[in-house]
């Protein structure tokens, strides 16, 4: 986080400070429930997305393309679509446990990554196509949807296990029934297949257009590490939804949900952090200094 310019830095360190305190709401919210906690949470994560768009223009200025290049700049519009997704949801779903659950999150999210902050960077201009700007909005939205889903089957798995230990008090008027859950885990599932989806054709179609000029073979495309995670998330989410009609329902799907949030997550951050990954197209990072000290 250091790396980054002295704007965004102040900016970034400001929403992290802005989802610190809605995390603590969160918490609070849990004990004593009110409208007024819910109307603070909903004017916190409207500033601190606000806020990370306007890291994103300012990266965009930076690097005059869209700032979709480096991972970074992935982390930031994954945990705005998430916001977002918990503005919009807000406004028909009020439960604090649904909301808090959303929050923390959210702010997970932010802490990962500022494990992974560095400056703007541009594309490489061997990859430099519309397919990579597709293929980054897909992967993205993708993420968001699972998220979303992780955050559900999380709630869910709480809700199910208070309620065999009848602890009522818990969950009345606190989460949505166990049905409404699982709808709208499925809703997220079905949202992230098709965005993963298209995400892996749009990755696919970038190989075939660019495969004389990537230097990387098909073996060591398949081998990647963050290849083979979407991959395994992808074939996951491929078989809750075609056996979920026949059998597959509740604790199994919620379980099978945070096992695909936390593929997707890791294939995010985990690949190219821990295990190296060939899946990383940006350029050197972009460097411009003014009077403000942007740079």
């Amino acid at each position: 986080m250091l790396q980054l310019p002295v704007v965004e830095r102040n900016i970034f360190i400001f929403v992290m400070a802005i989802y610190l305190a809605c995390s603590i709401l969160a918490f609070i919210q849990l004990f004593r429930s009110s409208d007024k906690y819910r109307t603070m949470l909903i004017s916190l994560i409207a500033l601190a997305v606000s806020l990370e768009s306007l890291i994103l223009v300012f990266r965009a200025v930076a690097i005059k393309s869209i700032p979709l290049t480096g991972l970074f700049e992935s982390m930031i519009v994954l945990s705005i679509a998430f916001g977002l997704t918990f503005l919009f949801l807000s406004i028909t779903i009020r439960y604090v446990w649904f909301s808090s659950i959303m929050v923390w999150f959210i702010f997970g999210l932010i802490v990962l990554s500022a494990f992974v902050a560095a400056p703007a960077s541009k594309i490489e201009l061997l990859v430099e196509t519309p397919w990579v700007v597709w293929h980054g909005l897909s992967m993205v939205f993708s993420g968001a949807a699972i998220v979303f889903s992780g955050s559900i089957a999380t709630l869910f798995l709480l809700t199910r296990r208070n309620l065999k230990r009848k602890k009522i008090r818990r969950v009345i008027g606190k989460v949505p029934n166990i049905e409404k859950l699982e709808s709208l885990n499925i809703i997220g599932i079905k949202a992230a297949f098709v965005f993963l989806s298209f995400g892996l054709m749009s990755g696919i179609g970038l190989a075939v257009v660019k495969s004389a000029e990537i230097p990387i073979s098909f073996n060591d495309w398949i081998t990647d590490s963050k290849i083979i995670l979407v991959v395994v998330a992808w074939v996951l989410l491929a078989v809750v939804l075609v056996l979920r009609p026949l059998f597959l329902r509740g604790r199994g799907v919620a379980i099978i949900t945070l096992l695909v949030c936390f593929l997707i997550i890791f294939s995010i951050i985990g690949a190219t952090v821990f295990c190296g990954t060939e899946h990383d197209f940006s350029g050197s990072p972009t460097e411009t200094v003014n009077s403000e000290g942007l740079q």
